[in-house]
């Protein structure tokens, strides 16, 4: 979509006759959950309600996952467009939501793009970490690290961080990496496991059989 048409989208999210100019988030993220969050953040902004949109949105998400219903309701593809509309403001209404989240739901419903509201509401909650200077930092190792490795990682990942930034470390376990890390801080990755490394060398002998 062009910048004329996130224009658009930026129009519809605002409940007031503010200028359409977009506000910029911190990051750019690509795609049409991309183009959507990123106009939220635009409109939430202008009307001061960042914090409460955020707020919203991840209750909405976790709603997604534990209401059957619901989560049928904004996949089911054989409901009319105008159904969903319809029901998407009776939810909005009976949940008090602010104009913007409110208007982010309309939008998705009107555009039969509600399949894709769990993927704005991640890319909109990426946009607001980096908008609080929180870095997102995900290690992957084979066992599980004690409490002084861990310590020692996150001062040691800590150094690539800008001044106000804060790391958000959550580490996970994969036995299939064999050993060492696959670390992604931010938008960088870095893969230090044992199995890239054997894939590595087994691809070099195929190549010279």
């Amino acid at each position: 979509m062009a910048t004329k048409g996130l224009s658009i989208i930026v129009r519809s999210l605002s409940s007031t006759a503010v200028s359409s100019q977009l506000v910029k988030p911190p990051i750019q993220i690509f795609g049409l959950e991309g183009r959507y969050a990123t106009a939220l953040f635009s409109a939430a902004t202008k009307q001061k309600q960042l914090e409460a949109v955020e707020t919203e949105l991840t209750k909405l998400q976790g709603t997604l996952k534990s209401d059957v219903k619901f989560r049928e309701f904004i996949h089911d593809p054989s409901l009319k467009r105008q159904v969903k509309v319809e029901g998407i403001k009776q939810i909005a209404a009976k949940l008090s939501l602010t104009p913007p989240s409110s208007n982010l739901l309309g939008l998705l419903a009107e555009n039969g793009r509600l399949k894709s509201l769990e993927g704005v509401i991640n890319a909109f909650r990426t946009i607001m970490a980096a908008y609080r200077g929180e870095v997102p930092c995900e290690v992957t190792t084979a066992k599980p690290l004690d409490d002084a490795t861990k310590i020692e990682l996150e001062g040691a990942l800590k150094s690539f961080l800008k001044k106000g930034e804060t790391l958000l470390l959550t580490t996970k376990v994969d036995p299939s990496i064999i050993g060492g890390m696959v670390v992604t801080i931010g938008d960088k990755y870095v893969d230090m496991s044992i199995s890239s490394k054997i894939k590595k060398y087994t691809d070099l002998i195929q190549s010279a059989a």
